[in-house]
C-alpha cells in the first residue's frame, strides 16, 4: 500500500512539474511574440490623394496722440487680413491643384477717415495629366479674380472717385495648357489659345467704359496667349515665400501690350504665432486707365501695392 502511495505521489509530482514547465514555455513564447517588430509592407499603405491646408494671417496697428507737440493724427488704426487656402489632388498620372487667396485691409485716421488698403479674391484651379515622368502635363486651368467692396481714388482737394466694386471688375480665364511641374513647389503653364472675360456689373463704371468694356456693356471677351509661373519655398525654418506671375497677350487688340499680374508674399515666423509679413503686388493692364492726383483720367500705368505688417498667423494642414 505504501509503495502504491509513494508511486502515486511521484507520478503526480512529475505531472505538475511538466505542466509548470509547459506553461513557462508558453509564457516565454507569448512575451517573445508581443515584443517582435512587425515589418511594414509599403504596398499595404494607402497613399493620401488629397493634401489640404492653408494660412490665416491678421495684422493690427493702432495709435493715438494727445497734446503731441510733434503733431500727427489724433487716432489711427489699420487692419490687414490674409487667407491662403489650398487643396492638391494626386493619383496615378492625374493632378488637380486648387488655391484660393482672400485678402482685405482697411486704414482709418482722424484726417482721412476710412480707406481700403487691400482687397482681393483669387481662385485658381488647374488640372493636369502626366505625359512624361520628368514632370510634363497636359490639361487646363480656370482662374477667377475679383474683390469684396468698392474702391476709390482720392484726388487732392476733390471728392473721392469710384474706381471699382465687387465684380467690377471680375476676371474669368479659361485655358488649355501644357505644364511643367517637377514638384509641388514649382510649376510653369503655357497656352497659345486662352479665353478671358472682363466683367463690370457696376452700372456707373459700366457707363464709363471702365476696364475696357464698351460703355453700357457689362462684359468684354478677349482671346490670346497665356502663361503662368508659381513658386514657393522655405528660405529657412521660419521664413517662407510664395509668388505667382501671370502674363496675357490679347490677339484681338494690341497683342504687343502684355497684361501682367504678379503676387509675392514673404512670411517670417518670430514665435509660434507671431509673424512679420511683407507682400508686393504688381498689375499692368492695357485696358485699365489710371487717375492722377488731380482726378484726371490718364492712360494705363503699372499698379503697385506693398504691405508690411506684424501680426498673428496660423497654419494648418491634413
Amino acid at each position: 500500500m505504501k509503495k502504491i502511495t509513494w508511486n502515486s505521489l511521484a507520478l503526480l509530482t512529475l505531472l505538475m512539474a511538466s505542466s509548470v514547465s509547459a506553461q513557462d514555455e508558453t509564457i516565454k513564447n507569448l512575451q517573445s511574440e508581443s515584443g517582435r517588430k512587425v515589418a511594414k509592407d509599403p504596398n499595404d499603405t494607402i497613399p493620401k490623394m488629397w493634401k489640404t491646408g492653408g494660412l490665416f494671417n491678421i495684422n493690427l496697428n493702432q495709435g493715438s496722440l494727445s497734446n503731441w507737440a510733434a503733431g500727427g493724427d489724433r487716432y489711427s488704426f489699420s487692419l490687414a487680413t490674409l487667407a491662403n487656402l489650398y487643396a492638391f489632388y494626386k493619383k496615378d498620372k492625374h493632378i488637380w491643384d486648387n488655391t484660393l487667396d482672400l485678402a482685405y485691409g482697411i486704414v482709418n485716421t482722424t484726417s482721412l477717415g476710412n480707406r481700403k488698403a487691400d482687397d482681393r479674391v483669387d481662385l485658381l484651379s488647374k488640372y493636369g495629366y502626366q505625359i512624361s515622368p520628368k514632370g510634363w502635363y497636359v490639361g487646363g486651368l480656370v482662374n477667377f479674380r475679383t474683390q469684396f467692396t468698392k474702391g476709390y481714388s482720392y484726388p487732392s482737394d476733390n471728392p473721392k472717385v469710384l474706381t471699382s466694386n465687387s465684380f467690377a471688375p471680375a476676371y474669368v480665364l479659361v485655358s488649355p495648357t501644357i505644364s511643367y511641374q517637377p514638384n509641388e513647389n514649382f510649376s510653369v503653364s503655357l497656352s497659345p489659345a486662352t479665353a478671358r472675360w472682363t466683367i463690370v456689373t457696376d452700372q456707373e463704371l459700366s457707363n464709363q467704359g471702365a476696364f475696357g468694356v464698351d460703355p453700357g456693356k457689362t462684359s468684354r471677351t478677349e482671346f490670346g496667349a497665356f502663361g503662368t509661373i508659381s513658386y514657393k519655398t522655405n528660405f529657412a525654418e521660419n521664413i517662407s515665400y510664395a509668388g505667382r506671375l501671370d502674363l496675357f497677350s490679347n490677339y484681338l487688340r494690341d497683342p504687343q501690350n502684355i497684361d501682367l499680374y504678379m503676387t509675392n508674399v514673404l512670411l517670417m515666423k518670430v514665435t509660434k504665432l507671431i509673424t512679420v509679413s511683407f507682400s508686393l503686388d504688381m498689375i499692368y493692364d492695357n485696358d485699365v486707365a489710371s487717375i492722377d492726383k488731380d482726378g484726371n483720367t490718364r492712360g494705363p500705368r503699372t499698379q503697385l501695392k506693398q504691405l508690411l505688417g506684424v501680426g498673428v498667423a496660423y497654419r494648418f494642414h491634413n
